[in-house]
């Protein structure tokens, strides 16, 4: 048995009106960092799963992602997988 981590990143997809992403765009407006502009907000998630191998522990953290840790109406999700050492 392996340790895993696991960093998975949600953001909300493109078509999705993003309200706290539009906000910070604006506020960066008003510190004078007109340049920054489409800010889009999601969440980090860092886990460790205990899997046989790499492709079984893929499975279960994309499980979780569908199932739990992601909103597939609104949102979209990447991980990667590195052995924890």
């Amino acid at each position: 048995m392996k340790t895993f981590l696991a960093e998975i990143d949600v953001m909300p997809k493109k078509e999705i009106l993003d309200p706290q992403g539009k906000a910070v765009t604006g506020s960066m407006k008003n510190l004078g960092l007109a340049e920054i502009q489409n800010v889009r907000i999601g969440k980090h998630i860092s886990l460790e799963i205990d899997a046989d191998s790499e492709a079984t522990a893929s499975a279960k953290v994309d499980e979780a992602c569908k199932n739990l840790l992601a909103n597939l109406i609104m949102e979209s999700y990447t991980f990667t997988l590195t052995l924890k050492s």
